[in-house]
């Protein structure tokens, strides 16, 4: 007996437009630092294809599994849209025709009511319609008109896992995106408390990976903070993906399927090996931060992989913790947190003097504000540029000799 097909016609349609189908997907990156994320792309099994760097990050095709291992696997992205239309407009008028016309019923859930609206942000460069403000408000007049008028649609509401348009407008040309993440990448669900102006842990991840980190190897973070690079290392070592510990937006589309994520997420687990030794050597002056670290690891099972003191950078020696040479991580207090540009001049030229003389053979990865880089740099630094807060940083990666 043939098995009755209990598809709506939306659900058939969906399958159809979306789920079955490849679409372009955009990764966006810190400045400075996309070259890292489309390495990292490679290295993502599935069918993910013509991967390119672009203005603002990386783009790539693929299917909806791709962009669910992207933001699940990605240690350098910020934000991963999927194209999801384009369109000319040179006045509302048209617009207007063209967004009522659009099957937003295939990628936003329910019907948005008052309360219950896509977030909308609008960017315009040399456009006629450059009113952001009103463009935002004739995409939700359009999306509301449409829920309401297309058969089949369900009540509802959005609420859960907020989704979010991003709309680009270059030349009267518009490109409408839709967010996979939801929020920023760098926030992994791992740590609940922050500390002054933290590195985030995209910019952690990518200086591990341009210094040369390898998994399992000695990690020392003597300013550890938050603790940003140390929690990066201990899941690069074990293997534990970037987005674990958190959820998506995604996983609020009408096209997601839980049991699709249930399985890229079992075969993750198979691939995750916890040490039983520790390599991340994690420590502070500020006891505090010392105390909140150690919270959070014990809570995420990471205990095993990082110790952590209560000490003070400039009187302790690495030989003591480590047999081996390995890695150091640096984020120095800078800026407001420092004072002015002298003192940042000043503790750098201490740091630097303590990694010539106690760090003879570790690979590091040191990060400052770009006005405080002086002749006093180790001599085989390297040096990358981004931007970090509205800042101007470098990074510089080498070995100490």
């Amino acid at each position: 007996m043939k098995k009755m097909d209990r598809q709506s016609p939306l659900e058939k349609r969906i399958k159809r437009h979306v789920a079955a189908r490849e679409h372009v997907f955009f990764v966006a990156t810190t400045p400075g630092f996309k070259s890292v994320c489309f390495k990292e792309l490679f290295n993502i099994h599935g069918s993910i294809k013509e991967i390119n760097m672009v203005n603002g990050g990386v783009e790539f095709k693929g299917r909806l599994q791709d962009c669910y291992k992207a933001n699940l696997f990605l240690r350098t992205a910020n934000r991963i849209l999927m194209r999801i239309g384009k369109l000319k407009a040179t006045n509302f008028r048209i617009l207007e025709k063209k967004l009522v016309n659009f099957p937003w019923e295939l990628f936003l859930p329910g019907t948005p009511g008052n309360n219950s609206q896509p977030e909308i942000s609008v960017t315009s460069i040399h456009s006629r319609l450059y009113h952001k403000t009103a463009v935002a408000e004739c995409f939700r007049k359009c999306i509301t008109n449409r829920f309401n008028n297309v058969p089949g649609c369900q009540a509802g509401n959005i609420d859960y896992l907020k989704q979010h348009l991003f709309v680009r407008i270059k030349d009267d040309n518009f490109i409408i995106s839709l967010d996979s993440s939801g929020e920023l990448l760098h926030k992994r669900g791992v740590k609940k408390y922050k500390t002054r102006a933290p590195i985030r842990e995209t910019i952690a991840s990518a200086a591990l990976m341009l210094a040369g980190y390898e998994a399992g190897e000695p990690l020392i973070d003597p300013l550890c903070g938050s603790g940003t690079f140390s929690i990066e290392g201990a899941m690069l070592s074990s293997n534990i993906p970037a987005g674990w510990f958190r959820e998506f937006a995604f996983m609020g589309w009408p096209c997601f399927k839980t049991e699709q994520w249930a399985y890229i997420k079992r075969e993750a687990e198979k691939k995750i090996f916890p040490l039983n030794e520790f390599c991340v050597f994690a420590s502070d002056i500020d006891d505090r931060h010392c105390r909140r670290l150690n919270d959070t690891l014990k809570l995420h099972k990471l205990s095993s992989i990082v110790r952590v003191e209560n000490k003070d950078f400039f009187r302790f020696s690495p030989s003591h913790i480590f047999k081996h040479t390995g890695i150091v991580t640096i984020n120095p207090p800078y800026g407001l947190r420092l004072g002015n540009k002298n003192e940042s001049i000043k503790l750098l030229g201490n740091i630097i003097n303590k990694l010539s003389t106690s760090y003879a053979g570790w690979k590091y990865a040191l990060i400052v504000p770009r006005n405080s880089v002086t002749d006093n740099v180790l001599s085989n630094s390297s040096s990358h540029q981004f931007c970090h807060g509205g800042l101007d940083m470098i990074l510089l990666t080498g070995k100490v000799i």
